[in-house]
């Protein structure tokens, strides 16, 4: 009860009859320019991963911050 190879010719002719075989090409060489890049991305980020978010760095700077400006109102 699968989709049989006709049924499959059938669809990929109506795709083509509907779109045309110029923006189907298009379309594909989009799809794959996208993909590698995400592919390329990927490779990048794993050779020089980003730096990881100083949070707590940053809360103990905002905090040592607050006290210089409390010791100057005193």
């Amino acid at each position: 009860m699968g989709i049989s190879i006709w049924q499959l010719l059938i669809v990929l002719g109506i795709v083509i009859l509907l779109f045309g075989t110029k923006k189907l090409r298009n379309i594909g060489s989009d799809l794959g320019g996208a993909i590698r890049g995400f592919k390329k991305s990927m490779n990048d980020e794993e050779a020089n991963p980003a730096p990881q978010d100083n949070l707590e760095s940053s809360q103990a700077e905002a905090a040592a911050t607050e006290e210089k400006a409390k010791e100057k109102q005193s």
